[in-house]
């Protein structure tokens, strides 16, 4: 008679590890939670392997002092251990400064306390109808701060855009389903609401006669290179700024777009990777372009040796008089100064890119050519920014096409009189 096998013993800290009835294994263990407190949480995995690998992750993070949010965590304590431990290491740092500030304001004051486990798609819906309708004033306690609107009784009905509470609501989303994917929830609520659809931002893109105006203007501006980069190409602020020489080759007239220069809270001015992989890019240069670059090339030589000790070798192709870089504000400030002194109206920065998208656009240029110069990371982006345009452009082939085939023997010149409405 043989000896019964002994059950394999678990290490030490290896925590509680199961197969249930639906044939799934459930690993359980204690780890620091983001209240401080040690609380037990389940992991669950296809094979015992699975399931160990990622306890034993959870617990490694708890013993490293990272705290794990738990299915019994209020919103607010997971949306703190999320940004902190989880949206910290994969988001740009302007765009985690956005999301802290979203979670601040807004979603911790409206749905901190509730539980995490408990959180209904209803007590979401009812949070956004509460957003969008409510005073930001008074809600953020402005009104007594700053004695003014609900303290002394006349409310200034200061209310969020339709687009901020989408960002709200977007971001609240992002959180839930890190939480989906850990295995602490079963679903994310968040996504099964649907909110009112924005209306994109209006901009009146630059028209051929007004582009030509710009250029013009532009030559007698000592960033007369970066302005004509702008408009031909549709480069963005930021990709403009952080162009090295090294990116250009005026031989060959291409650009290589590796790179874009930010303002951070934490590292001033920084050199980040591009928006999107699709935004690193290489690109043909206008006749145009290579021309101001050589010209903007010869200015700054000169600028170096006027500025001798002075200078910093940075290596930018639009920098200061001194070779420092070029902050992102002063150029939009120097951008509306430029556009006053032209008599043009007023646009963003960012309009010269929907300039340029928009005039291709118009001239017949395939929509994924233009989505390759710009860096979009999907054809829908540039499909949908620049919707207007796609529906003029239909208007003018239906109309062409009329032309070519004109009227129809059946048809007279004239359509008939339209019949009274009933």
């Amino acid at each position: 008679m043989t000896a019964p096998k002994r059950k394999k013993a678990r290490a030490n800290g290896e925590g509680t590890i199961y197969q249930r009835k639906d044939g799934r294994w459930e690993a359980a263990g204690y780890v620091l939670a983001a209240n401080g407190t040690r609380k037990r949480v389940r992991v669950y995995g296809s094979t015992r392997r699975e399931a160990a690998d990622k306890l034993a992750e959870k617990i490694a993070n708890s013993n490293r002092g990272l705290p794990i949010a738990t299915a019994d965590s209020t919103v607010g304590e997971y949306l703190t251990y999320w940004l902190g431990s989880v949206a910290v290491h994969r988001l740009r740092e302007n765009t985690h400064t956005r999301y802290a500030t979203c979670v601040r304001l807004h979603l911790i004051p409206g749905l901190g306390t509730k539980k995490i486990a408990r959180l209904t798609a209803k007590d979401v819906r009812t949070f956004l109808d509460r957003l969008r309708t409510a005073c930001q004033c008074c809600a953020q306690g402005l009104d007594i701060e700053r004695k003014q609107c609900c303290a002394v009784g006349e409310c200034c009905q200061k209310h969020l855009s339709a687009l901020t509470v989408a960002y709200v609501h977007s971001v609240l989303k992002s959180a839930l389903e890190h939480a989906v994917r850990e295995d602490e929830l079963p679903r994310n609520v968040a996504r099964n609401v649907k909110t009112t659809t924005h209306q994109p931002r209006r901009f009146r893109p630059l028209t051929a006669a007004e582009a030509r105006k710009f250029l013009d203007a532009a030559r007698a501006d000592w960033l007369h290179a970066l302005y004509e980069l702008a408009l031909r190409t549709g480069l963005r602020k930021g990709e403009l700024l952080g162009l090295h020489w090294e990116d250009l080759d005026l031989t060959t007239g291409t650009a290589s777009i590796r790179r874009s220069l930010q303002r951070t809270r934490s590292g001033g001015l920084t050199h980040l990777p591009t928006k999107t992989r699709a935004s690193e890019r290489r690109i043909a240069l206008p006749t145009e372009c290579l021309r101001s670059l050589k010209k903007h090339q010869e200015r700054q030589d000169k600028e170096r040796e006027t500025a001798g000790s002075a200078w910093t070798d940075s290596g930018l192709v639009f920098a200061t008089p001194t070779g420092r870089p070029l902050d992102p504000a002063n150029l939009t400030r120097r951008f509306r100064s430029f556009l006053g002194r032209a008599g043009l109206r007023r646009i963003r920065f960012h309009d010269l890119r929907h300039s340029t998208a928009t005039l291709l656009l118009e001239q017949g240029v395939d929509l994924v050519v233009i989505k390759e110069l710009l860096g979009h990371a999907h054809i829908g982006v540039t499909a949908g920014v620049y919707a207007h345009v796609r529906l003029r452009l239909q208007r003018q082939a239906i109309d062409t096409l009329g032309n070519a085939l004109g009227p129809t023997e059946e048809d007279p010149e004239d359509p008939p009189a339209m019949a009274a409405v009933r």
